[in-house]
């Protein structure tokens, strides 16, 4: 792996941030965020949105990192949903809702079913990441205290577990092909936002030179949560299996807190000890990023650039072939109200970690 590659010197880290959905990219700014979706019929629809902002709490170390990862968590989630349904209203063929869906949009209304399928969704995946990688580590290797009673070696087995699971399953879910393209788009909003960052004209042929990995990426925060949680695992001795549960989530606030302070550090430094406490999220990267084609540069450059422009909030769609709008239906002033944080002294924090500051020198 060729660092300086991925650690560009002449690189000026932005607020810019973003993540891979379903056939699109949705790209965060300091003032406006931006989801685009490349639709069947190849356009490119786009949806902007005021940034949402937590004002005086993103500057408290820890505390940040807590909200910064609530919100991805939730928002990651909605912009999920948000791709998919954009793809569907692009399909040509008309959806027919079961009688059940029916039923549940006419007693909660449009809006209330999407929270509903929304929080749900957060809920159960919560659920699942809860149970496989932390109470199906710990309760496995409860069966090793039949050979040892070592504290250390029950906790270092638990870790190397807990980090391999997740690699094997990113490593078997990347087999399947939506969400290998899903990997794709997140390959071309790293080459995006490297050629943003290196003050390049945003266009595929200058973003396909730059590597698919980048050092604030979510995955090294992932990564970061399971070394730190791994570290301090080994402060809580081995206690009975349901207070190693309860300790396990009750640090789970403080782990996200310290990962988020090493990523926004990764994110402004370049020296060695960054280069090599990022190495695993970097490899890991190797997985969840893919070589993406120049449509999908299309999709994330056109992210980039609506949070970027002077115009209002709103949706437009771009043609095939084309690097215009060819449609803008704006939003109303009530929808664009519903998105703004009511704090006007709110500061902007993407949940990729990003800091102002030149890059530290070795």
């Amino acid at each position: 792996m060729d660092l300086k590659k991925i650690f560009l010197k002449d690189a000026c880290p932005t607020k810019m941030g973003g993540q891979a959905v379903m056939e699109g990219i949705m790209m965060k700014g300091e003032k406006k965020t931006a989801l685009a979706v490349r639709l069947p019929d190849g356009t490119i629809r786009v949806d902007t949105q005021i940034t949402k902002t937590y004002g005086k709490w993103m500057k408290i170390p820890l505390v940040r990192g807590v909200i910064a990862f609530a919100d991805s968590l939730v928002y990651g989630t909605k912009t999920l949903m948000r791709s998919a349904e954009m793809l569907e209203e692009g399909d040509d063929e008309e959806y027919e809702p079961t009688r059940f869906e029916a039923w549940a949009e006419n007693k909660f209304g449009s809006k209330g079913l999407w929270n509903i399928m929304l929080y749900t969704s957060v809920v159960l995946a919560l659920a699942f990441s809860i149970g496989v990688f932390i109470i199906l580590p710990t309760g496995a290797v409860n069966l090793m205290k039949h050979f040892t009673d070592s504290v250390f070696w029950l906790n270092f087995v638990e870790g190397v577990l807990r980090i391999a699971m997740f690699v094997a399953y990113v490593w078997a879910v990347s087999f399947m092909p939506d969400i290998r393209r899903v990997f794709q788009y997140h390959g071309a909003e790293h080459k995006t936002i490297h050629c943003f960052e290196n003050g390049l004209d945003l266009a595929p042929e200058n973003a396909r030179q730059f590597p698919t990995l980048h050092p604030r990426c979510g995955t090294s925060f992932l990564m970061f949560v399971f070394i730190i949680a791994f570290a301090c695992h080994f402060l809580l001795g081995w206690p009975s299996l349901a207070l190693r549960i309860i300790t396990r989530l009750l640090l789970l606030p403080v782990i996200a807190g310290l990962s988020y302070e090493l990523l926004k550090w990764a994110g402004r430094s370049d020296n060695i000890v960054v280069k090599i406490l990022s190495l695993p999220g970097l490899y890991l990267q190797k997985i969840t990023t893919k070589e993406p084609d120049d449509s999908m540069l299309e999709v994330a450059i056109a992210g980039v650039n609506a949070c970027m422009d002077e115009l209002p909030v709103g949706s437009w769609q771009i043609a095939p072939g084309d690097d215009h709008l060819t449609e803008w239906i704006p939003k109303t002033e009530d929808e664009a109200e519903a998105e703004t944080d009511p704090d006007p002294e709110t500061e902007t924090e993407t949940e990729n970690a990003q800091a102002d500051e030149p890059r530290e020198k070795e």
